[in-house]
């Protein structure tokens, strides 16, 4: 008889939910691509839903549910932080007392509550595995590695902020742990407050900034300097130590002392949404070469204390992909593999992987090479009837191909033509990337895309550079990387021979100029730095997305596009063919295909009664 694990993550940020079903991913997805609230923390109702329905399963077949972390412990270290700082963080403490004695604390009957509404009946045991565990059983166990180190690196779990692991079989040990406050994520986190982003959203945008800081700045020496000498003590072994004098996160009113840090930097907290100077870049590049630095001390700690040559990877500093790809040019391990849900999205994973194996169920031998996530596609799927309900119900002209490699020739054609397409197809990812079932699409070759695509599209800051999409027998044609990068979860040079020389005051012009100068002859997706972050895609996972990208290269020769999620700044991925219309409608895309089926944005009704849309999406 089968046996079905429900994982669930929630209330810190973006919530989530997994099936595994006799050890197999059965359907994973994150709440806001239902609600449509982006990073929604609350309890994932509607993704668990979606799960079972995807398992053809209700509560009452359920095994196990396993949550993310350990509410009790969770609430203990919140506790002796408020006696820590008292009276100071009185407010803090007032806000989260009544939501922690209302529902946090009485997690197990509130999941069960929770699966009742969905049809009830279930008798599952609820186990709650650590915070650090449950990355490190998404990290692990659907890696394609028998035997790995293992590390972990969030904001904080319980009390762990690090950890250094192995993972044998069905075995995980964690061997090294690092406690709150003293944490990767929260310095870098304060950094992201500092340079005007919003913390646990706008990291991504901090890494994308550091290639605009000059490398050969006395300034960036200075501010490293700085860093290391009153923010953190940096040990050899990749622990650290934070000098709280510098961050008021344990009082829970802001990341760090702004005064402090002005004192320190002579420069101020950045405004959100104000122009972007270079002190700012330089600061975004200072701390991404500490958080670098310390991440490749654990990967070297992580080598003598397990004897592996394989790492993976998990917790929400994992996602910082320009210093993973540094860590594979460092060479500390022959391979690494990331999960691509690495932050707490991916905990809900892990959480049901850990209930598992951890039980004494084996692992299932993966002879292909391949991990074991499917590509990421785990999230709704939606049949030719879906799409035609909703062409019906919008009135949306739109022509369906009997045969999809004539689609895929008529939309590689409109890609070299200079048009955006919005391309849906099969099951949505899980994680934070589009791969190819939920992405907005350009020619890489051409110029003006990137700028097209943040401003007309997107309507998102024009720095922020854009993934390609490259065929996986091709990535070494394009990039300085000899293996696979199915995730985006790896930055690589583009090869020297495609660049283009640049002027010799690169670096001494502002943001724009610099962005829109042409570096290769691929400058779509080649940020400042000649660097680029990298999805290879595979004809064994998204053959759909193989044939759209190889009709592309029997086209125009290069077998490369890029690819950006299907949404705009502060809306969730859509989910929907529904949602991908409107976003489609909503922006200035050329093209949707949806399944078989080509919209062509001119032959489209207009949309009636939408006019206010964006004031529905926060500003991320």
């Amino acid at each position: 008889m089968s046996e079905a694990f429900l994982g669930i993550s929630a209330f810190y940020h973006d919530s989530a939910a997994a099936l595994l079903v006799d050890g197999e991913i059965v359907a994973a997805a994150q709440e806001e691509r239902f609600s449509r609230k982006k990073y929604d923390p609350s309890f994932p109702r509607q993704a668990v839903r979606y799960v079972l329905q995807e398992g053809g399963l209700g509560p009452a077949d359920l095994t196990a549910v396993a949550f993310y972390d350990k509410p009790l412990l969770k609430f203990e270290r919140l506790l002796e932080n408020y006696h820590a700082v008292a009276p100071r963080g009185l407010r803090s403490f007032v806000t989260a007392m009544p939501v922690w004695l209302k529902e946090k604390l009485f997690l197990r009957s509130l999941i069960r509550r929770e699966l009742d509404t969905l049809g009830g009946g279930a008798t599952a045991r609820v186990l709650f595995p650590e915070h650090h565990l449950s990355h490190a059983a998404s990290a692990f166990y659907p890696s394609p590695f028998e035997e790995a180190a293992v590390i972990t690196v969030d904001g904080v779990g319980e009390w762990a902020t690090t950890t250094i692991g192995v993972g044998r079989q069905t075995e995980l040990t964690v061997l090294r742990q690092l406690d709150y406050p003293h944490s990767l994520g929260l310095l870098y986190s304060a950094f992201t407050y500092y340079c005007g982003f919003k913390v646990n959203s706008g990291e991504y945008k901090l890494m994308g900034l550091a290639p605009y800081g000059d490398v050969t700045s006395e300034r960036v020496k200075r501010w490293k300097q700085l860093i290391a000498d009153e923010l953190v003590d940096l040990r050899p072994d990749g622990s650290l130590l934070l000098n709280l004098r510098y961050f008021d996160f344990t009082t829970g009113l802001r990341m760090c002392n702004d005064a402090r840090w002005q004192k320190l930097f002579g420069l101020p907290p950045r405004a959100p949404e104000s122009p972007l100077t270079a002190p700012y870049m330089d600061l975004a590049l200072a701390i991404q070469e500490v958080c670098e630095e310390a991440l490749l001390r654990l990967a070297r700690t992580a080598r003598a204390l397990t004897g592996c040559d394989q790492l993976v990877l998990a917790g929400g500093v994992a996602l910082n992909c320009v210093a993973n790809g540094r860590l594979l040019r460092e060479q500390v391990f022959r391979d690494i593999w990331v999960q691509p849900a690495a932050g707490d999205a991916g905990g809900a994973l892990g959480a049901a992987y850990a209930a598992w194996h951890l039980s004494g169920h084996p692992r299932q031998r993966r002879t292909d090479g391949d991990d074991g996530m499917q590509g990421a596609l785990l999230g709704p799927a939606f049949d030719a009837r879906a799409i035609e309900r909703m062409t019906g119900r919008r009135r949306a002209p739109c022509e369906r191909f009997d045969d999809f490699d004539r689609l895929c020739r008529r939309v590689a054609e409109e890609l070299a033509a200079g048009a955006v397409v919005g391309w849906f197809q099969g099951r949505m990812e899980f994680g934070p990337r589009a791969l190819g079932n939920r992405s907005i699409l350009g020619d890489a070759r051409n110029p003006e895309m990137q700028k097209k695509l943040n401003l007309k599209i997107k309507f998102r800051e024009g720095f922020r550079p854009f993934a390609p999409s490259v065929l996986e027998e091709d990535v070494a044609d394009y990039f300085d990387l000899d293996r696979a990068s199915p995730y985006m979860l790896l930055v690589a040079p583009v090869r020297t021979y495609r660049r283009r020389p640049l002027p010799e005051n690169n670096n001494q012009l502002d943001l724009y100029p610099r962005l829109y100068l042409q570096r290769s002859d691929i400058p779509a997706v080649t940020h400042v730095d000649f660097s680029a972050r990298i999805q290879s895609v595979s004809v064994r996972t998204n053959p759909r997305y193989w044939r759209l990208i190889s009709a592309f290269k029997e086209l125009t020769g290069t077998g490369v596009i890029v690819n950006t999620s299907f949404n705009v700044r502060g809306e969730p991925i859509v989910c929907t063919p529904d949602e991908a219309y409107l976003c489609f409608m909503r922006t200035e895309m050329d093209y949707l295909v949806l399944g078989d089926h080509l919209f062509i944005k001119t032959a489209q009704p207009p949309l009636t009664g939408d006019e206010n849309w964006r004031v529905r999406y926060a500003q991320d």
